[in-house]
């Protein structure tokens, strides 16, 4: 019989924050050795492959208020960063005003993956990539990579970037939606537009400081929006993205006022098409548009093969869930859109 490969934990000093203060200050004064942990169903699996250095774990888990979540959509929403996976997918008031939100939430891997996973960690999850995503022993096998360990990217070996791709599901959706995210750091607090949080880089990939903690995300009024999330994936469930789409549509007397969208899992960071979907403003959206908008709106997707399945079957998927999204945003069947018609021909 074959031997057990079992992975376990490095040796780690574990501490419960109390306050967010305090985990701020014990993350900023470790010298680099220390990382936040709020449910840990991405950074567990991370530790145990040997792709972080780490002494110390700060569990937020303890802090007061951690998973509250305020407002309503008339007025915006404050989701607090340790809400589970759960909670949002299963909120009323999320269901009601920010569906998208709520659909990405309830398709992150399993049932028992969201009710430890938090909101604030899928917005953190560390971009994905075939070849570091694997074990130690595979990763030395193999050399390393730029990622963790190597010098050059195994995707594009001649490239000087990490090519990992970005792999949440609520971030798109938090990008769409033009939601702020709230840090805490030893120097105080600060807002940033969701956007503005990623970076198009599979190692330095936020803009957020190592001693701050994402405290909150905070939603604008929803009063006349509608919104979808479609992800595909080889599994219906546990899979992480080949490709996610948001859209979010505000409407006004029958007629778009403003469409934005962004894209999960097709680059390093959320990929923002919301500039693709101009020509929806002032005009009820029919099928034709939705096609059009779709084939064009692919254009900023760059699949490379360093996830699952064929990168050209996964640029030609974008379209089709960008027109699925659309669709289903504005109403209409999602799955029966001309891209989707021409695929199945």
């Amino acid at each position: 019989m074959d031997p057990i490969l079992v992975l376990r934990l490095p040796r780690l000093r574990y501490v419960q924050a109390r306050t967010v203060e305090e985990a701020a200050a014990i993350v900023g004064s470790d010298g680099g050795r220390a990382m936040l942990i709020a449910g840990g169903t991405d950074l567990l699996p991370n530790l145990k492959r040997r792709q972080f250095d780490v002494a110390t774990l700060v569990s937020l888990r303890g802090i007061p208020g951690w998973d509250a979540i305020t407002g309503d959509p008339q007025a915006g929403m404050s989701l607090s960063a340790g809400a589970t996976l759960d909670q949002v997918a299963r909120h009323p008031a999320v269901l009601s005003g920010y569906r998208a939100l709520a659909q990405a939430a309830g398709l992150v891997s399993t049932p028992q993956i969201r009710y430890m996973g938090t909101l604030g960690g899928n917005l953190m999850v560390d971009p994905r990539c075939n070849y570091y995503n694997q074990t130690f022993a595979w990763r030395k096998a193999v050399g390393f990579c730029l990622k963790k360990d190597g010098d050059i990217c195994l995707v594009a070996r001649s490239s000087p970037r990490c090519w990992a791709v970005s792999s949440s599901d609520t971030a798109p959706v938090a990008v769409a939606f033009a939601a702020s995210v709230v840090l805490q750091g030893m120097a105080g607090t600060r807002r940033v537009r969701a956007a503005e949080l990623y970076r198009d880089d599979g190692i330095d990939y936020t803009t957020r400081k190592r001693d701050e903690v994402i405290t909150s995300v905070e939603f604008p009024a929803a009063r006349t929006t509608t919104s979808a999330y479609w992800k595909l994936r080889r599994r219906g469930s546990f899979d992480f993205p080949i490709v996610g789409a948001a859209v979010v549509i505000w409407w006004e007397d029958g007629v778009v006022r403003d469409a934005r969208g962004a894209l999960s899992a097709v680059g390093s960071h959320p990929v923002d098409i919301s500039s693709y979907l101009s020509s929806l403003r002032g005009v009820h959206p029919d099928e034709r548009l939705i096609a059009e908008l779709a084939a064009a709106a692919d254009k900023p997707a760059r699949p490379l093969d360093n996830t699952d399945l064929s990168h050209y079957w996964r640029k030609r998927m974008t379209r089709v869930f960008i027109e699925r999204a659309l669709r289903d945003a504005a109403g209409l069947d999602p799955q029966a859109g001309l891209l989707t018609a021409q695929l199945k021909s």
